[in-house]
């Protein structure tokens, strides 16, 4: 007999329950800001990716509710039949001129966007070349493509320039495309692009940055690949407009007749409605605030370099981020899920990564610095650090 869909969820949510792996979801009682509200308790936020705090900005939620007076709360349709307002081509114009590309394509998430147009591209006559420690949105949306996956070691350029000859050279595929995050979420560290591009031209590789967590953040905001100078060079930049940008929905960036193809054949994108007009307004705001004001994300590495060089000095493991990211490297895991309850018992909501999301023995509290938080919180956040480690004689 089949087992039941009663037997199925009640085994396995027992069975995440007795590993530690079933999620508890925490309900905000506020802004996703610098300061957050759970349960009644404020705490000092360093669980957020909201690293510029524009997600509560005085200006983005003015921009929201103009547009949405203005062309209401839903695009009403998906994008090819007469979902697309002038708000989302205003929005896509924004995007090009932020990431220094032909045009854009806006998609209704980070995840929908790699979804849709890594399988626009590549099929089952492909090959895939993916850093072992790509996004889970990149993972899925080279399975759905069918195309070959060749695992790449982390930021390993012998090993790319090894797999990319043996691919190519196989006759086996028809396209091969490298995939790579521009910033690691969960380490802070970032590709070395210029290497990754060398490569690729000498073997005719497609390329494809994730830059989710590096637009608004590297480059003086306009995100990694800029920061190297290789906009020219990258074939697809992809990134979010969720974290620094601090609105919803996602992008590809590059050249006209790539955004052209993508139009006709990326199904996330065909077949889900536009972001909403308030949305895109937002973003379009919130593109134009970073560009004008090169301060706001100079403040948010200033704040992350404060933060990680008080961190350090206590005695604790931040790895090899280069980056606002600053994970404190716990190792074991069930010392990283109770050192995460001790800080938000102390006042710090900061979350704990483990296995699966990281290697095991690796388990780490991933602390976020965001331009809003002042000195005295950063300051306050530390000495519970301090405290914790002592508690768990961590330090």
């Amino acid at each position: 007999m089949t087992e039941s869909l009663h037997s199925f969820l009640s085994s396995g949510l027992n069975n995440l329950e007795s590993k530690g792996l079933l999620n508890t979801i925490d309900t905000l009682q506020g802004p996703n800001g610098p300061l957050i509200t759970v349960n009644g308790n404020q705490l000092i936020n360093l669980a957020s990716n909201n690293y510029l705090g524009f997600a509560d900005k005085k200006e983005l939620i003015d921009a929201n509710i103009s547009a949405t007076k203005k062309w209401g709360v839903g695009a009403g349709a998906v994008r090819p039949i007469n979902g697309t307002l002038q708000i989302h081509d205003q929005l896509e114009k924004k995007i090009a001129e932020f990431k220094g590309t032909e045009d854009a394509l806006a998609y209704q998430s980070g995840f929908n966007a790699n979804m849709g147009a890594i399988a626009a591209v590549m099929n089952k006559k492909d090959a895939i070349l993916s850093d072992e420690l790509n996004h889970a949105s990149i993972i899925d949306g080279s399975r759905l493509s069918g195309a070959k996956i060749i695992r790449i070691k982390h930021k390993d350029m012998t090993d790319l320039e090894n797999k990319a000859k043996e691919a190519t050279e196989s006759g086996l595929y028809e396209k091969v495309m490298y995939i790579t995050d521009g910033v690691f979420s969960m380490d802070g560290d970032i590709q070395d692009l210029p290497a990754v591009v060398k490569i690729a031209e000498k073997y005719n590789l497609i390329t494809y940055v994730d830059d989710a967590h590096g637009s608004g953040v590297m480059g003086k905001g306009a995100g990694t690949v800029k920061s190297f100078g290789l906009q020219d060079k990258i074939d697809f930049q992809m990134g979010t407009l969720s974290k620094a940008v601090g609105v919803v929905g996602g992008y590809v960036a590059g050249k006209g007749e790539l955004i052209k193809w993508l139009k006709s054949q990326s199904r996330s994108f065909l077949f889900s409605t536009s972001i909403t007009p308030g949305s895109a307004a937002a973003v379009i705001e919130a593109l134009d605030e970073i560009m004008s004001h090169p301060e706001y994300v100079e403040q948010l590495w200033d704040n992350a370099r404060y933060f990680k060089k008080r961190i350090k000095e206590i005695g604790f493991n931040i790895g090899e981020s280069e980056t606002p990211i600053s994970p404190v490297i716990i190792g074991d895991e069930a010392k990283t899920q109770k050192f995460s309850e001790l800080l938000i018992k102390n006042g710090v909501y900061a979350k704990p990564i483990v296995y699966p999301t990281v290697p095991l023995g690796t388990g780490r509290i991933r602390n976020m610095p965001m331009r809003t938080h002042t000195k005295e919180m950063l300051d306050t956040a530390i000495e519970v650090y301090k405290k914790v480690g002592n508690e768990l004689n961590y330090l």
